[in-house]
C-alpha cells in the first residue's frame, strides 16, 4: 500500500517511505500469521503446522528489526523529515516491541504447550481475534500518520475499542479458569497464556497513545 501522493511527510526520501511501508506490512503479516498459529495450536496443538507459523513469524521479526535499523540509519545520516524524525523513530521502534511480543507468545506456546480445555478454546479465539483487531488498525493508524491525520485518529480510537474488548474477554476467560475443576499450578499456567495474548492488545493500546501524541503535534 503506497502513501498518498497529496500528504507526504518524506519529500523525495523515496527509499525511506518505501522501507517504513515494508515495515508496516510486516508486522500486519505477523499478526495475521499469529492468528492462525493460535486457531492450529488450540485444534492440535504445537504441530509441524504450527512450528511452521512460528517459524514464518520468527522471519518476519528478523527482517523487521532490518528495516527497523536502515530506517534509523536513513534518518539519522542524510537528516531526513528533522522536524518529524524523533517521531518517526519513536513510532518505530514502539511498532517493532509489537512484532517482538507476538513472536514471543508464539515461542511460550512451542516451548510451554499449554494444556487449554475445549471449553475455553472459543473465548481463546475471540481474545486472539480482538487483540489482532487492534494490531490492524494501529498499523493502519500508523500508515495514515503519514497520509491522512483525520484517518489516523480514527484507527487509533478504533485501537482503544478493541483493547478495552480484549480486556473484558480475558478477564471473563480468567474468572472461568479459575473457577474450574483444574488443580492451581494449571490454572495459573493458563492463566499465563490469556496474557500473553492480552498483552498484545495491551501494547498496541500503548502505541497508538503515543501515536495520538505525535498526529497532535503535526496539526498544531
Amino acid at each position: 500500500m503506497e502513501f498518498s501522493k497529496n500528504i507526504r511527510i518524506f519529500g523525495r526520501a523515496k527509499s525511506l517511505e518505501l522501507e517504513i511501508e515494508d515495515f508496516l506490512d510486516k508486522i500486519s503479516t505477523s499478526s495475521l500469521i499469529f492468528k492462525h498459529a493460535i486457531d492450529i495450536y488450540l485444534n492440535d496443538g504445537a504441530t509441524e503446522e504450527f512450528n511452521e507459523k512460528l517459524a514464518h513469524v520468527n522471519t518476519m521479526e528478523s527482517e523487521a528489526d532490518h528495516l527497523r535499523r536502515n530506517i534509523e540509519h536513513q534518518l539519522y545520516a542524510y537528516t531526513l523529515i528533522p522536524e518529524s524524525r524523533g517521531d518517526v523513530l519513536g513510532l518505530i521502534e514502539n511498532l517493532d516491541n509489537i512484532i517482538n511480543m507476538l513472536e514471543g507468545a508464539l515461542w511460550n506456546f512451542s516451548i510451554e504447550t499449554p494444556d487449554i480445555d475445549e471449553e475455553f478454546h472459543q473465548d481463546f479465539r475471540t481474545l486472539t481475534e480482538m487483540s489482532i483487531l487492534a494490531v490492524e488498525h494501529l498499523i493502519s493508524a500508523s500508515r495514515a500518520f503519514f497520509t491522512n491525520l483525520a484517518d489516523a485518529n480514527n484507527h487509533t480510537h478504533k485501537v482503544m475499542f478493541y483493547e478495552k474488548e480484549t480486556d473484558k474477554i480475558s478477564t471473563k476467560l480468567k474468572r472461568s479458569i479459575f473457577a474450574s475443576d483444574m488443580d492451581l499450578a494449571h490454572k495459573a499456567h493458563v492463566r499465563n497464556f490469556v496474557e500473553h495474548i492480552d498483552n498484545v492488545a495491551d501494547c498496541s493500546e500503548d502505541v497508538a497513545d503515543r501515536l495520538a501524541i505525535y498526529i497532535i503535534k503535526r496539526t498544531v
